[in-house]
């Protein structure tokens, strides 16, 4: 069964720091870019970080500097390191799993999510 389960979200004052959490099947986990997404009230959702089976990452302009994104290969897990909120960081956070090299175009499997609310 396919599983990307968050957790880890609440709420912070600007200035603060939180870290988003993804279980993941390991089936998924190990072949495929690893993702978080996030979407605002009103607003498309977007991509914020990746971490490809690689290595390699990527971050959206916006939380470049402020956002680390890890993955833990032994646990199935990915992890979001968020510091220095602003309010405009406020969403809904998504995991998901992407084909290599696809992470934010291609995506086979999202969680539910988890609100992140900064204020």
């Amino acid at each position: 069964h396919v599983q990307l389960v968050e957790s880890g979200g609440g709420l912070v004052q600007p200035g603060g720091s939180l870290r988003l959490t993804c279980a993941a099947s390991r089936y998924i986990y190990s072949t495929n870019c690893m993702a978080w997404f996030r979407q605002a009230p009103g607003k498309e959702r977007e991509g914020v970080a990746a971490v490809d089976s690689d290595g390699s990452t990527s971050y959206a302009d916006s939380v470049k500097g402020r956002f680390t994104i890890s993955r833990d290969n032994a646990n199935n897990t990915l992890y979001l390191q968020m510091n220095s909120l602003k309010p405009d960081d406020t969403a809904i956070y998504y995991c998901a799993a992407a084909p290599r090299g696809y992470c934010y175009t291609i995506i086979n499997y999202w969680g539910q999510g988890t609100q992140v609310t900064v204020s």
